[in-house]
């Protein structure tokens, strides 16, 4: 029976597809892996068991249940992955519960609440009519008005926060939210967002935590209500505020733009289906394209890729096509989240653009046109190279040299040696030089490379000894085989660590009495759970178990021989140092045998 939401949501929701939503899983037997999102590796040893409905990371250390990605993947407490995953399985809670009312949920509460306001806004007010009319002409139809839930921010100072605070929440917490600036003058609050077309910004699982705001040119001049005294102290400084094109929400609890990529939430499936990323620059760029059935599109918000951007989409595919302004002189912050995607492993092309447009000029003009570019996509050594020799003469030595210094960073990056090599050996051919020069000249170049954020936490690797290593896999082998229970004697498994001791008793026992299922204590389940994937993940059925086992097991005698040799040597010293006769002649003894035993272990 079902009696609390945590069974009721796992009951209702399969991990398989949870994890799927945020990683491409690949299924290797009658499990699925990944590439682990919680540390950086080129082999696969992120896993999911569909039978247990647990994740383990055999790298990192990292696992548990979906409650435990959620909390790792989003970087939440319990509480708030908790009502995540109780939302997606369509499980109601009770909204008395304490551990539920955690800051970042009143911060979702406010940022919903404010886009119902902007909707509504839009919808109802005379001047979101205009403002509707506005994206209707720039093409942006009614669907996506509604999917993308446009609003308009009305021109007022307060419409917003007084909106809030009459559903109970306080000023601070609309600051707090990003939607309010505190007046370091007058001490009062004003909205952030005036007289502005409102893109809110979504978490992969479509919930708002940010607004980009673009200035509506017809409400510039128009009257803004009656201003108070404290308002008028302020009014030079919101209008310096509002004065930008576009303005976005600052860093939050809830939102930080080096993490979030606009549209991903709605992107993400059909980016694993075509197995290609279109990155834009802009809102309307994400939704026109979207619009035009490219729906694999994202943007960055008013910033260059990110390391923990790269990180994000690495868990979708590990191609991208850029469709924005490429500056080859590497001075450009566009041009430096290239760089890290190249340096990260990513196959990168760029859809070349008539100059001064952008993709939602040429889909509002001609969607066929958009359709072309694409398909005519060149890889990023492409475009460098033709961007690079239409700017300089590679006939002159000054042309040489500056063509040199913009490509060979570039080359330098690739991380496939094959496609280095190729692309030196080109660059050599169309400048008429000497290829070992060029090597030379490219092992004094300097590029960048990918660290993580200070900002972002990643989990140590876990450094297992071998004892312990050994101890797991030994465990594993007659979990998978409990026909081999009797290879393991006694004295070896006393050597265990106590949590791996007390798994052999407790498994040994209900293998005795041919029990269906064991129950481990609470403090043992994680690692029984642990060792059950590690079996499964090693494939033990493509092995001789029985084989393997005794192997493992001759390995691990050894290790214990050599072990004590090491800690007899240590006593004979002190006991040297004592003086202890008696005991030096005990220890050079048992320090014999051992000595012999290990001779031959090893000679077997």
């Amino acid at each position: 029976m079902i009696n609390s939401p945590i069974e009721e949501i796992k009951n209702r929701l399969d991990i398989v597809e949870v994890v799927g939503s945020y990683l491409k899983l690949t299924k290797t037997g009658a499990n699925y892996r990944a590439l682990c999102p919680f540390h950086s590796e080129k082999k696969p040893s992120f896993f999911v068991s569909p039978s247990r409905q647990l994740w383990r990371c055999f790298g990192c250390g990292l696992g548990g249940d979906i409650f435990a990605f959620i909390k790792q993947i989003e970087g939440v407490e319990f509480g708030d992955a908790l009502r995540l995953l109780a939302n997606r399985a369509g499980v109601e809670l009770k909204q008395q519960d304490p551990q539920l009312k955690t800051e970042r949920k009143r911060l979702y509460e406010i940022c919903e609440l404010a886009t119902c306001f902007f909707e509504r806004q839009l919808e109802a007010s005379r001047v979101g009519q205009e403002v509707k009319k506005y994206l209707l002409d720039r093409k942006i139809n009614e669907e996506s008005i509604k999917r993308w839930r446009l609003g308009y921010a009305p021109n007022s100072w307060r419409g917003l926060s007084d909106f809030l605070v009459a559903k109970g929440y306080r000023r601070e917490e609309v600051e707090r939210a990003g939607l309010a600036i505190k007046s370091p003058k007058a001490g009062t609050y004003y909205d952030r967002f005036r007289g502005r077309i409102i893109f809110p910004v979504f978490d992969l699982n479509s919930q708002a935590v940010g607004f980009g705001g673009r200035i509506f040119e017809p409400t510039r001049k128009q009257d803004q209500g009656e201003a108070i005294p404290e308002e008028i102290a302020v009014a030079k400084e919101i209008e310096e505020q509002n004065i930008a094109k576009y303005i976005n929400s600052p860093a939050t609890l809830l939102y930080d733009k080096s993490r979030i990529l606009y549209g991903l939430d709605k992107a993400k499936v059909a980016i694993r289906k075509k197995e290609v990323c279109l990155l834009v620059e802009g809102y309307t760029d994400v939704i026109m394209v979207f619009q035009a059935g490219y729906e694999n599109v994202v943007a960055t918000s008013g910033t260059a890729l990110t390391p923990y951007h790269l990180r994000i989409l690495k868990r979708y595919t590990e191609n991208l096509m850029a469709a924005f302004d490429m500056d080859t002189a590497g001075n450009s912050a566009t041009k430096r989240g290239t760089d890290l995607a190249q340096a990260a492993g990513f196959n990168i092309k760029v859809v070349v653009m008539p100059q001064e447009m952008d993709p939602a000029d040429i889909v509002s003009r001609d969607p066929k046109e958009w359709e072309r570019l694409v398909e005519a996509a060149k890889s990023i050594l492409e475009f460098y190279f033709e961007t690079t020799f239409s700017r300089f003469d590679p006939m002159t030595i000054e042309g040489k040299k500056q063509i040199a210094k913009i490509l060979l960073p570039v080359i330098k990056m690739i991380p496939n040696k094959i496609e280095q090599t190729y692309w030196l050996e080109e660059l050599t051919k169309r400048l008429k030089v000497r290829e070992e020069d060029l090597e030379l000249e490219m092992k004094k170049t300097k590029v960048e490379t990918i660290t993580e954020t200070k900002e972002e936490v990643v989990p140590p690797i876990v450094q297992k000894s071998r004892k312990q290593l050994l101890e797991e896999r030994l465990l594993a082998l007659v979990m998978h085989a409990p026909e081999n229970l009797s290879l393991l004697d006694d004295k070896e498994v006393s050597c265990f660590s106590s949590p791996c001791y007390q798994i052999f008793t407790h498994f040994k026992e209900a293998q005795a009495v041919k029990a269906n299922s064991i129950n481990f204590p609470p403090e043992l389940n994680d690692l029984a759970n642990y060792l059950f994937l590690l079996a499964e993940a090693e494939d033990f059925n493509s092995l001789d178990v029985k084989e393997e086992l005794q192997a493992s097991l001759k390995e691990f005698k050894i290790l214990l021989a050599k072990n004590r040799l090491d800690e007899l040597s240590k006593q004979l010293k002190t006991a040297e140092a004592e003086d202890n006769k008696e005991k030096i002649e005990a220890l050079f003894r048992e320090f014999n045998l051992c000595s012999q035993s290990l001779s031959n272990l090893e000679k077997d």
